[in-house]
């Protein structure tokens, strides 16, 4: 799953830990979603919706292996 949680952050001019702390969770959560190694909760990507003002689908995209 690829995502542009990075650009989205900077759009909302937030660090990694700004968000962490939003949303309830580590600064390495954040990172391993970020990297493309972890796959949010359906509950986290909703947080995060939330947060960037924008739809789960916007920020989130499935790819051909997933």
């Amino acid at each position: 799953m690829k995502n542009t949680m990075k650009v989205q952050r900077a759009i909302k001019d937030l660090t990694q830990d700004q968000l962490a702390q939003r949303v309830g969770v580590s600064r390495q959560t954040i990172n391993s979603i970020e990297k493309g190694r972890y796959v949010p909760s359906t509950v986290l990507a909703l947080k995060l919706s939330e947060i960037f003002e924008v739809s789960v689908n916007d920020f989130f995209e499935l790819e051909e292996n997933d």
